[in-house]
């Protein structure tokens, strides 16, 4: 563990894992909220006058974001979250559908007292947002949604159910080995291969059983997500981004998705899987910036008018 000390803060690099925690006085506070009797690890950062919200995806967590933040706080203040059983918020033993999150994100904004947002969500968290969007409209002033479906189709089901069946056993480098091939395109893989390997196994090292079970009870959240037929109803500026090799969730979906939202575009980013935002890291952030600064002139626009 490695600790870089701040004048007001501190940060922790630990094994996989980066945590930025502020001192008061000579307390260390952790970034934490109870929200619907669970505790909900969050970090804001910057004081731009409008907020980004980035949502992760199934397997994150909020120190996957770390090297995005000094890019976007230029422009954001930025918000990330963990979602109950992910990272370091807490992990409850009980069975619970997708939705929840929606709650514990709407009771996070009111804590925070952050009335409008722009959403960025990731496959797990980009179907949150459009959850979020189809109950909290209002709270948003843009939607992202990267390499996410509006439904869980069989083929989405079944691999989920294979990786859940590997969690059960409690092997970090066999399940990483295992789902490698699913999150990054086989070009990324071929030329990342001793990346890849440490990867499997710091994950083999840090992950066990607690992180296996609460893995387990979010792949299932989504078994019967579809809602499919009812994002007719996000009317707020939307972006659908895809990737060309992306397995778990094709090209085809985020055109459905696309398809069914107003005010939305599609962009789809070549030569990555579903990890385009570790893949292609430039590109995914200049055509999430470039949509954010887009959408806000629009408004900008918009209110001029008399």
């Amino acid at each position: 563990m490695l600790l870089v000390i701040r004048r007001k803060y501190i940060i922790i690099y630990c094994r996989c894992t980066i945590y930025k925690i502020v001192v008061v006085g000579m307390v260390l506070i952790l970034p934490k909220e109870i929200l619907n009797g669970v505790e909900i690890f969050y970090q804001l950062d910057g004081g731009g006058s409008e907020t980004l919200v980035l949502l992760n995806g199934i397997m994150m967590n909020t120190a996957d974001w770390y090297g995005f933040v000094p890019l976007y706080t230029k422009e954001y203040r930025l918000l990330r979250v963990d979602f109950r059983n992910q990272g370091q918020s807490q992990y409850v033993e009980e069975s619970f559908n997708i939705d929840i999150h929606v709650e514990d994100l709407k009771a996070l904004l009111d804590k925070l007292s952050i009335e409008k947002v722009h959403m960025l969500g990731i496959s797990y968290g980009g179907k949150v947002a459009m959850l979020f969007a189809l109950k909290y409209q209002n709270m948003l002033q843009s939607l992202v949604l990267c390499n996410t479906t509006a439904r869980v189709t069989k083929h989405l089901r079944d691999v989920e159910d294979s990786w859940i069946n590997m969690a059960m056993q409690y092997d970090g480098e066999k399940f990483f080995k295992q789902i490698m091939p699913y999150i990054y395109s086989p070009k990324f893989c071929e030329e990342n291969c001793k990346w890849i390997d440490n990867r499997v196994k710091a994950f083999g090292r840090v992950f066990k059983k607690p992180w296996f079970d609460a893995f387990i009870k979010l792949a299932e959240s989504s078994h019967t997500y579809n809602i499919l037929d009812k994002i007719n109803g996000i009317k707020v500026p939307t972006l659908c981004i895809a990737s060309e090799f992306d397995m778990l969730t094709p090209i085809i979906e985020l055109a459905m998705v696309q398809e069914h939202i107003d005010k939305s575009e599609l962009v789809i980013i070549c030569g990555v899987g579903h990890a385009p935002q570790f893949e292609n890291k430039l590109e995914f952030n200049k055509v999430v910036l470039n949509f954010l600064r887009l959408n806000n002139e629009k408004a900008r626009l918009h209110n001029l008018c008399p």
